[in-house]
């Protein structure tokens, strides 16, 4: 740990490095203030996109976000991820540089070659929200895509003053499945053959989360109520409800209405489609995300309890290669420069609008915006807040 973050750490923790962390949430909880800040969308352009086929006007997949968005807030058309040793340009890496605001080197916790299994050595914007306001768990949301299983995981820290008690909840099918399959065991009606059937699938699916005891995987009882809502209306069988990122825009929706989170994060993730070869995969990626953004624009501008009251924060998680020679266009692990070119807009209460900062900017900062937006320190962060936000 550097000098810096170890006084930092000292500072925080006071006596209560002294508690297991459980019995710290617990006598805290009673000193936390209730959340008065306004509400903020994290939106991850995900799955890597170039500023060409989004924030150039001649050649925008992404129509709405340039034409209707970027004059409603503070736009940094020069964001980058910088180019350090061992930072990489890619999917997880770039989400959790968003939530921790520091650039770290990942490896997989498994130790697998190109694995993807990561976890954030220091507190995410969720924990950091959660520790100093009392907001509950299903407040503070990733909704995930269901090819991405690896960032169902980042809803907490590793971090000793931080973690699991401060974690956030996940919308994704994966945590639906694991709702269907306790839902079934729970109804029981089965014969000893489909039930051991359905623990099987459900130890498998319990066992890719490794940090936390299976007894305290089960989900809350509001995200459980969330999940019998979509059940109801949608059914099991998974050929009903949207798929792909339709799918997380519409998680994302629902949850507006019935779970109100504070703090809200869409890993948006479509354009990443183009490895299989597929060109129009890609750009096509990016103009479903275009529709999405108008789909949460509108649900926030139409709910009492979210209008004028939120921010959008709408940050790519990566950037893509250029090299018209490879032969999977799109690529974003060779380290080129346009894979480290990305872009960020900011807006909603009380952010200026019509702003173009015309300036080098970097991923981390968006951190330690939010938590500036959101009114807490995020101690561990190692970048300063853009200004321009709230200038």
């Amino acid at each position: 740990m550097r000098r810096r973050d170890f006084l930092t750490s000292m500072a925080l923790a006071g006596m209560g490095t002294l508690l297991p962390g459980r019995l710290r949430a617990e006598t805290q909880v009673a000193s936390r203030p209730s959340y008065r800040g306004p509400k903020v969308l994290l939106v991850r352009f995900g799955g890597g996109v170039r500023r060409r086929e989004t924030i150039e006007s001649g050649t925008t997949h992404a129509p709405y976000f340039l034409h209707e968005l970027v004059p409603r807030g503070t736009f940094f058309p020069r964001m980058e991820i910088s180019q350090l040793e061992g930072i990489e340009t890619s999917h997880g890496q770039g989400t959790l540089y968003l939530l921790t605001g520091r650039y770290d080197r990942y490896q997989d916790v498994d130790g697998r070659f190109l694995g993807e299994r990561f976890e954030a050595q220091v507190p995410t914007l969720f924990e950091y929200l959660r520790e100093a306001f009392e907001v509950p768990e299903h407040q503070t949301l990733i909704v995930n895509g269901e090819d991405r299983t690896d960032e169902e995981f980042y809803t907490f820290s590793n971090h000793h003053l931080f973690g699991v008690e401060y974690r956030s909840s996940v919308l994704s099918l994966y945590r639906y499945k694991t709702y269907l399959l306790r839902r079934a065991l729970r109804l029981g009606g089965l014969t000893e053959i489909e039930a051991e059937q359905i623990r099987r699938d459900l130890g498998k699916l319990e066992a890719l989360d490794r940090r936390v005891e299976r007894r305290s995987q089960q989900q809350s009882s509001a995200i459980e109520g969330f999940w019998e809502g979509w059940r109801e209306f949608y059914g099991e069988s998974g050929l009903v409800n949207p798929r792909g990122d339709a799918l997380l825009t519409e998680l994302a929706v629902r949850a507006l209405r019935q779970l109100r989170p504070q703090l809200m994060m869409i890993n948006y993730n479509d354009p990443d489609y183009v490895h299989w070869g597929n060109p129009a995969h890609y750009t096509r990626g990016i103009a479903v995300i275009d529709q999405g953004l108008h789909r949460l624009v509108e649900a926030v501008e139409s709910d009492d309890y979210y209008r004028g009251d939120t921010v959008f924060v709408i940050v790519p998680d990566c950037g893509r290669d250029d090299n018209p020679l490879i032969r999977v266009p799109f690529q974003h692990h060779f380290n080129s420069r346009s894979s480290h070119d990305i872009f960020a807009l900011v807006f909603g209460k009380g952010v200026p609008k019509g702003v173009v900062v015309d300036r080098p900017v970097d991923q981390i900062s968006v951190a330690s915006t939010i938590a500036h937006l959101m009114g807490f320190s995020p101690s561990f962060a190692v970048d300063e807040p853009l200004a321009e936000v709230w200038a």
